[in-house]
């Protein structure tokens, strides 16, 4: 039986599609605009309960934003991509983490004025599958979840399919050589999996170490071993606020950034920070669960690279790791994949857009390069110091 989130899921996917077209955004955008804006409006998060929003809670947590001199409300939890969508839309939150396809359909469908200043993370997604499934081959003739169409999750899963000779469908029965892709609640993935609905789910942390910890099923990739270092969560902002609150807007970015360097730098106490026994209750989550996220050990790499869960550990991926410039391949690369990609509904503006356009127009890296300066660049995070780099794609 379909539990009060999976029905939840479902209206959520009709509710977004209604909400990013342009007629559908424009009545929660006018609520916005008639509201009398404060310039000194405090930091006002949105956030749903997956590790992806881990620099924007540990900048709560740790009182970066406060030590920028903002004022910062206590984030918003939400259930769904819908309602932190709409709160966004109406401004009830002003700082958002979504995934990285919504934001192309939110600014190119919904005619959103709000553009992505920096990434949330990178890697931080994986396919988990039933014990029994060794390899994504194995996938064909059976249902697989995803937690949206926009969704990396939905892009990465079928460049996998389709590099193994698999077509998807979203309805019916799938025969041998087909892969039938349901919507699903990411919390409801994990239980799922263990009835045997579906036969294997792609989604964020923390839910596949969930299956794993439990164990209901094994991850057969991480979606950073497939295409190297990507994002999957961007920081998306109004364009208001970046017009005519510029220093507050470089703050709020200032503390994400830092916010991202401490992560890396404190991983365990992250876990603690962002798990149901802290007293700010940001996630539903074990701290055991998301320790196998944050704090993977070289026992747990060696056994993925053994499985074939990793097969590119030279790219020593951390399973989910941390560093907020937004490059413009990813974005022009995203834009091509999601060309490739089957998704529900009005896809035509899809369709028109122009990949190295989008990279312009989608980001505005002003304030996060700024903010880079100030920590001692990229080379802080690890990287070149090159605003550029080359996209790498290996199913």
């Amino acid at each position: 039986m379909p539990t009060e989130d999976s029905l939840f899921s479902r209206r959520d996917i009709l509710r977004l599609s209604a909400l990013l077209t342009a007629s559908g955004a424009l009545p929660f955008l006018n609520a916005r605009a008639a509201r009398a804006q404060d310039p000194n409006e405090p930091v006002k998060i949105g956030y749903l309960p997956i590790t992806d929003a881990t620099p924007l809670l540990v900048a709560h947590g740790k009182g970066l934003f406060e030590a920028e001199g903002l004022h910062v409300e206590k984030p918003v939890m939400f259930r769904g991509w819908s309602q932190i969508v709409e709160a966004f839309l109406a401004g009830q939150v002003n700082v958002v983490h979504l995934l990285s396809p919504i934001t192309v359909w939110a600014r190119y469908a919904g005619k959103t004025p709000a553009k992505v200043v920096a990434w949330n993370h990178t890697s931080g997604s994986g396919l988990t599958a039933a014990k029994n499934i060794n390899s994504v081959a194995e996938l064909g003739g059976k249902t697989v979840a995803i937690p949206y169409w926009y969704s990396i999750h939905n892009v990465v899963l079928q460049k996998l399919l389709r590099e193994n000779g698999l077509t998807v469908i979203t309805s019916g029965k799938p025969a041998a050589g087909e892969v039938n892709l349901v919507l699903m609640a990411p919390s409801d993935m994990v239980p799922a999996l263990a009835s045997g609905q579906i036969a294997g789910y792609i989604v964020a942390e923390p839910f596949n170490a969930a299956a794993e910890i439990n164990g209901i099923g094994k991850v057969l990739r991480f979606t950073g071993d497939v295409w190297k270092d990507h994002a999957c969560c961007l920081v998306f902002m109004h364009e208001q606020d970046l017009t005519d609150r510029p220093e507050w807007s470089q703050k709020v970015v200032n503390a994400m950034v830092k916010a991202q360097l401490w992560t890396r730098a404190n991983r365990a106490e992250t876990a603690q920070l962002l798990s149901s026994s802290n007293a700010q209750k940001y996630t539903p989550h074990s701290q055991e669960i998301l320790a196998r996220v944050l704090t993977p050990t070289e026992g747990d790499i060696a056994g993925y690279v053994s499985s074939g869960a990793i097969r590119h550990p030279e790219w020593r991926d951390r399973r989910i790791d941390f560093q907020p410039y937004p490059f413009p391949s990813y974005t022009e690369e995203l834009v091509r994949m999601l060309k490739d990609t089957q998704v529900a509904g009005e896809r035509a503006f899809l369709d028109a857009l122009d990949p190295a356009f989008v990279a312009r127009d989608l980001v505005d890296d002003r304030f996060v390069k700024r903010a880079l300066a100030d920590v001692g660049g990229l080379q802080a995070f690890g990287l070149v110091d090159d605003w550029t780099r080359q996209e790498v794609l290996q199913a």
